[in-house]
């Protein structure tokens, strides 16, 4: 399976597990609280984990982790310095 794939396949997995509108407070913002429970009990990610993927999505958004994906996968980096 190519990376591409992998990757279509993590989104709806996502999808699944985060695509609810009960992810949003009151003020329609991202419930960080839930999203990191959705994340730690329904996607195995320890809590940890989990904060460091909400971060790097809100710092970095997609465009640029779309590229660093493509950097990574070109430069055969399985797994980042980071240890995850």
């Amino acid at each position: 399976m190519r990376e591409g794939e992998y990757v279509d396949l993590l989104i709806n997995e996502y999808e699944a597990v985060l695509g609810e509108k009960s992810l949003r407070d009151s003020a329609d913002e991202n419930d960080v609280s839930t999203i990191l429970e959705k994340l730690s009990v329904s996607a195995d990610w320890s809590t940890s984990g989990a904060r460091e993927l909400l971060k790097l999505a809100d710092k970095y958004g997609a465009f640029m982790l779309r590229n660093a994906l493509a950097i990574a996968v070109v430069l055969g980096k399985e797994d980042g310095s980071e240890g995850f």
